[in-house]
């Protein structure tokens, strides 16, 4: 994690040689990089992946997911961004066919999003559900605190109110969408 702090993915070779250890028991318990990030991420997001909210209303797990969520990503961000950089290498690689290692995966946040939503089960249709899903996880993640931060400047409080405002606009268009689709309750006939 310091070196990757530093602003650098390590080999497992160099992890070897900082940690003063062989390499032979290194590759023991990192065989690739890409296990090397995968622990370092477990380690930086563990509390949020266990993360089980009893609220009943999914903003508010939403809500509480991106408040645990959004201080780890300032606390954790080189080893986040470092992540995301190997996953983009090893895309690149893979398409090329130069690919020596098991790419590194993402997406536990299909997980932890699924859990924040499933209060709403029973408000939307599950297409609908799943097109939410898929715009959330957009939303939450390492990529818009890099966007903000990097592209807009914003200051990293200001990062998560704007993370916030666009889950807070896509549960809404889900809901008004939902509401809009069902058909309008049949008016009473008044019997003379």
């Amino acid at each position: 994690m310091e070196i990757i702090r530093d602003g650098h993915i390590p080999s497992v070779a160099e992890v070897a040689v900082r940690s003063k250890v062989s390499r032979a028991t290194a590759y023991r318990y990192f065989p690739s990089r890409s296990a090397l990030v995968t622990a370092v991420i477990d380690s930086s997001l563990g509390p949020v992946r266990s993360l089980s909210s009893n609220l009943p209303d999914a903003r508010a797990r939403v809500h509480e997911l991106f408040e645990q969520t959004f201080p780890r990503f300032r606390d954790f961000e080189p080893q986040l961004r470092a992540a995301a950089q190997l996953a983009l290498e090893q895309w690149a690689q893979e398409r090329a066919g130069l690919l020596e290692e098991e790419p590194y995966r993402r997406g536990h946040r299909i997980r932890i999003l699924d859990h924040a939503l499933a209060p709403m089960k029973g408000e939307l249709t599950p297409a609908l559900k799943q097109r939410l899903h898929h715009a959330l996880s957009v939303v939450y993640g390492i990529e818009p605190w890099v966007i903000l931060k990097d592209i807009w400047g914003l200051p990293e409080r200001e990062v998560q109110r704007v993370a916030m405002w666009m889950a807070d606009a896509l549960i809404d268009a889900a809901l008004a969408q939902s509401k809009a689709a069902r058909p309008a309750p049949r008016a009473a006939v008044r019997s003379r």
